[in-house]
């Protein structure tokens, strides 16, 4: 299929790269000029604007919009309505907040167009290991797109299958591949914004008790009660057969590996947004978020009081997302 990546960031161009392997056709846009170059190097149809990338596509053209949430995604979201014809499908693939996807649908279907939001997971790994994602939008459109999201997706691999689901009626067999159409629009984005919100109390988890372990060596403790603890040893032991075991301990794992005290980074713990937005959708619900609020107002408290834990953190979300730090 042909279909346009706007937006070559690190997913964006990863997840383009991933589609032109299996023989996807690619039209690349970017405000950057080498980032099109690069991806046009390997096989991809550059474009230099908007117009030439409605120009490359056939109808029904596929926009694929990675871009930052906010202003970026709705300008150039508002620009495409403008310029597609009925029956385009219109994604979303970034971290986008759901209720503006179900505006954007709505707007879109007064126009015939379709919109699709994708909840995308994998990171700077995607390209290899595949991409989870988390789909909203008709059922139409989502037919239309599936050879889309069957390459981009892990597939089955070797994670265990689930027995308990083996031949249970309703159980969609994508969702075994990676991937699964959660529902209308914004269902997608949704379903990822409470992903990154699990994701923050998971990677809350493990920095305090990293944290608690390295201070187990402070002279403010009995000498007797001092222990001079191995952070990378403990990571790696707790990734064999562990109940604790995880890709965020893998992560974890490495990071120590190279560097114990991991003085490339502040500790300075940024937030997507997806954290937020996840405990707001908590209180409209009334739905109680002890750990998902407290791990997310952690994040906050970083940025003006650092601990070893932040850092730990910080390594986390640099190892699955290259996320840099928030600056100082």
């Amino acid at each position: 299929m042909r279909l346009a990546m706007i937006g070559l960031g690190r997913m964006g161009a990863n997840i383009a790269r991933r589609l032109m392997r299996s023989g996807h056709e690619i039209v690349a846009f970017d405000r950057d000029a080498k980032a099109v170059d690069a991806l046009s190097n390997e096989g991809a149809m550059g474009a230099a604007s908007l117009d030439e990338v409605v120009a490359k596509l056939e109808g029904p053209r596929i926009y694929w919009v990675m871009l930052p949430a906010g202003d970026p995604t709705e300008q150039t979201i508002a620009t495409l309505i403008e310029k597609s014809s009925p029956d385009d499908i219109i994604i979303d693939g970034g971290n986008t907040f759901y209720k503006d996807d179900i505006r954007r649908a709505k707007v879109c279907a007064e126009k015939q167009l379709h919109y699709v939001d994708v909840g995308t997971s994998g990171g700077v790994w995607g390209l290899e290991r595949g991409y989870c994602m988390m789909i909203g939008g008709s059922d139409e459109a989502f037919a239309t797109l599936d050879p889309i999201f069957d390459t981009l997706a892990p597939g089955v691999g070797t994670v265990p299958r689930t027995k308990e689901r083996e031949g249970k009626p309703g159980e969609d067999p994508r969702a075994e591949k990676g991937y699964i159409h959660a529902g209308p629009a914004g269902a997608g984005h949704f379903v990822k914004m409470v992903h990154n919100g699990i994701e923050y109390g998971l990677m809350a988890a493990y920095a305090e008790g990293f944290d608690i372990l390295k201070g187990k060596s402070s002279d403010k403790l009995p000498e007797d009660e001092r222990f001079d603890l191995n952070l990378a040893d403990i990571s790696e032991v707790w990734r064999r057969g562990s109940v604790v075991s995880s890709w965020l301990l893998d992560l974890t794992a490495s990071a120590l590996g190279k560097d114990p005290t991991l003085e490339q980074f502040t500790g300075k713990v940024a937030d997507s947004g997806e954290g937020h937005w996840t405990i707001e959708a908590a209180m409209e619900e009334a739905v109680p978020a002890y750990v998902l609020s407290a791990a997310l107002f952690a994040r906050y408290r970083s940025r003006v009081d650092h601990v070893f834990g932040d850092k730990i953190l910080s390594a986390m979300r640099f190892g699955f997302g290259g996320h840099v730090e928030m600056p100082q």
